[in-house]
């Protein structure tokens, strides 16, 4: 009777998810939420307005981790920089080939961002980030149909017919968008590249948004070769927050 209700115990305990820490990061307000699919963090930032707010989902890559990539990717001041009016998630996800998926629907972590935070759901955008082997999470997401932008940082890989039919096929597909930088992946995406008449290009990652023309600021599908290397990409600060003005977003 005595194991029965220790093992009874050990259950409830393990059913219950650890409480979100919160504290302020660069003047917004920053979750890290812990679970059983491992880490995930949000950042609000200050002056964010909910009437009109989207949502970032920055999907890091392998060797990586939501820890490590908040903090060695800085991403709370790439985000700042990009001064968009949205909330800001990072979960974890595989840190290699071999390592299952956290989030196979993007419903779910949203669920449990606001459930856990307490924040209302934002009504704007939803714009998905993400790097290197980011791909593997990022495809099965395909399926949301609430996501607007999909900015694929040295990460088309493979799985290049799911993006494909993103933006061909799938519902809603008329409003879809896609931001390509490519560096590791140059020879995949010219290939993926070859199948669209409407694909804008750009040589290299500009210095600054208002270097981008009315093609490149409103193309269906730009893609942009860069002169960074391939952490460099989402180390530097030069890419993330300029190429987010390009997605739907609303600035602050």
């Amino acid at each position: 009777m005595l194991v029965v209700l220790t093992m009874a115990g050990a259950a409830g305990a393990r059913e219950e998810r650890p409480k979100p820490t919160r504290d302020t990061v660069l003047g917004g307000q920053h979750w890290r939420i812990s679970g059983e699919h491992g880490t995930v963090h949000v950042w609000r930032p200050a002056g964010y307005h909910k009437k009109g707010a989207g949502i970032v989902v920055y999907v890091h890559g392998y060797g990586s981790s939501a820890d490590k990539a908040w903090t060695s990717h800085r991403l709370a001041e790439q985000f700042r920089e990009s001064r968009q009016n949205a909330l800001f998630i990072v979960p974890d996800a595989p840190a290699g080939r071999d390592e299952g998926l956290r989030y196979e629907a993007l419903g779910d972590l949203l669920k449990t961002v606001f459930s856990q935070t307490r924040i209302a759901r934002p009504p704007g955008p939803i714009v998905v980030v993400g790097h290197s082997g980011a791909f593997r999470t990022i495809v099965p997401w395909l399926d949301y149909r609430a996501i607007d932008h999909v900015l694929l940082l040295d990460a088309l890989y493979a799985r290049e017919a799911n993006f494909a039919d993103w933006l061909e096929t799938a519902k809603g597909h008329e409003h879809n968008k896609l931001t390509i930088v490519g560096k590791t992946t140059a020879e995949n995406v010219e290939a993926f590249l070859g199948q669209f008449p409407d694909v804008v290009r750009m040589n290299k990652v500009p210095q600054s948004f208002k270097e981008l023309d009315r093609r490149q600021k409103r193309a269906r599908i730009l893609y942009v070769k860069s002169q960074f290397e391939h952490m460099q990409i989402v180390t530097s600060g030069k890419v993330i927050p300029l190429l987010l003005r390009r997605t739907p977003l609303r600035p602050i």
